[in-house]
């Protein structure tokens, strides 16, 4: 699935087109086995452990001055904890916010590992610890540093955009980095200048962002295993059983996903949607973990998973991320205990990764205000 560009500049198998989608559903399965095999995920406590080490995790925090930075995908007992104490529940954007502009001394990151490599980047005076650092993210494991830097490098006329779920390397050689939730702002912004993008590395986010701002862009050619799971045949089909429930999808889905789609947008624009759409059933495209908080958002609703390419054995990720699920109430308990599991990122592909990860909250402010 990797391979590097040639002197032109014209081959990767990472360029839009360049791998068959069944090799690359071969080559994304065998990513995931392979780290999974060797990632330990702790048996799920009883209510007696669980209410054991969150009483624990408490105590460790407050001794600490630490804060438990969580994403929406993650086990809804951590999602609880975080809230409770005093820290952060959200999307990737939010919860960078939120680790650089807190006063805890140390952040615990529960989530995957390109998150606590941009904690530590955005704060870099405060210990950054996570509860395993086996998670990681499809997508970064698809976009080697060097691989993609040679392919910015047979492109010098392009912006460089990368998304936030890419390795601190990647981010260093990037002009900006986005999330979902400004990902179209922001390349119809520089489209308007004139600009032409490099855009890297999920092809469905890319590809959708051209489509909504016309823009001139190049893609990288992978993808989430979550979100590439879902099927819009599945998807019809499952409309017809609830007629008068609205769909809402991430763009990181593919297209004949988002096209049956009422609305489209990041996880914490997905929440809002269901808040504030009158419709009381929804079927969703994003992965499993975010229902926590939308039952929690909203009253009487009622949330129904999108349809993926199989089920038990034969699904690769079947709507939940197997990295985020490996953040357990245990190893958040030992890492804080313990003080294992620290994120270190170089200091000089700290400080160029910092650049375009302050271009993105500037523009984060600037747009919302």
């Amino acid at each position: 699935m990797f391979c590097s560009i040639d002197g032109t500049g014209m081959e990767d198998s990472h360029l839009t087109g360049g791998v068959s989608d069944e090799g690359r559903l071969i080559a994304d399965t065998l990513l995931v086995r392979q780290y999974l095999d060797r990632a330990v995920r702790p048996d799920a406590p009883d209510a007696r452990e669980r209410a054991k080490y969150r009483d624990a995790i408490k105590d460790l925090l407050e001794r600490r001055n630490a804060a438990i930075v969580a994403h929406y995908y993650v086990d809804a007992d951590l999602q609880e904890l975080a809230e409770e104490t005093g820290g952060f529940v959200g999307d990737s954007l939010e919860m960078a916010r939120f680790g650089r502009d807190c006063d805890a001394d140390m952040l615990i990151v529960a989530g995957v590992r390109f998150m606590g490599e941009t904690a530590k980047i955005l704060s870099p005076g405060k210990t950054v610890l996570m509860p395993t650092l086996e998670a990681t993210c499809s997508l970064d494991l698809a976009c080697p540093a060097d691989e993609f830097s040679r392919f910015c490098d047979a492109h010098p006329d392009h912006t460089v955009v990368v998304y936030a779920n890419t390795s601190a390397a990647v981010k260093a050689r990037a002009d900006w980095v986005v999330t979902s939730s400004i990902a179209v702002d922001l390349v119809d912004h520089l489209a308007a200048g004139g600009e032409k993008i490099l855009w890297a590395p999920d092809r469905h986010l890319g590809a959708y962002i051209e489509r909504v701002t016309g823009a001139e862009m190049l893609l990288w050619d992978a993808a989430c295993i979550v979100h590439e799971e879902f099927k819009a045949r599945g998807l019809q089909d499952l409309v017809q059983v609830y007629p008068e429930a609205a769909v809402l999808a991430h763009p990181e889905s593919p297209v004949g996903v988002l096209e049956l789609a009422d609305f489209v947008g990041s996880t914490t624009q997905i929440i809002r949607a269901a808040r504030e759409l009158p419709n009381r059933q929804f079927i969703v495209a994003t992965d499993q973990g975010i229902f926590h908080k939308l039952q929690k958002e909203t009253s009487g609703k009622e949330f129904i998973v999108a349809p993926t390419a199989g089920n038990g054995a034969e699904c690769r990720s079947c709507a939940s991320c197997p990295w985020m699920g490996l953040n357990s109430l245990q190893d958040l308990h030992d890492t804080l205990n313990h003080g294992d599991n620290e994120v270190h990122v170089d200091i000089e592909l700290a400080r160029q990764a910092m650049i375009p990860l302050r271009r993105m909250l500037e523009f984060a402010v600037d747009f919302r205000s």
